[in-house]
């Protein structure tokens, strides 16, 4: 068997190991960013949501001119939040799908 179809065969026996396996890999030859960059984009989604909603929250309570710019800036600062964890996570993705293409392609790089 050439060290392609052990890569490719190892490839498909990892996708059985859960969630805390990976996470405890110590040697790191599991990723776990790929997997769940669905889950940690909502998850900056929502913490993005809170804390924009919060300063909209204060700001009307101060008084309601405040809360108005507040609020206008608080669309503003989400969308540009929205932009800026997409662009980071795409990213990041990208970067292990990478390091994923280039351990398939020199065979894991395990030889020696």
């Amino acid at each position: 068997m050439s060290d392609t179809a052990h890569v490719l065969e190892a490839g498909r026996l990892l996708e059985g190991k859960g969630f805390f396996e990976r996470l405890l890999d110590f040697s790191f030859q599991y990723f776990i960013t790929p997997k769940y960059a669905k889950l940690l984009y909502g998850i900056h989604l929502l913490l993005g949501l809170i804390v924009a909603t919060w300063y909209v929250f204060n700001g009307f309570q101060a008084s309601t001119s405040q809360g108005l710019l507040t609020l206008l800036l608080a669309v503003v600062a989400y969308f540009l939040w929205i932009v800026y964890v997409r662009v980071a996570l795409e990213f990041l993705v990208a970067v292990f799908r990478t390091a994923d293409n280039i351990a398939r392609a020199s065979g894991a790089g395990r030889d020696s």
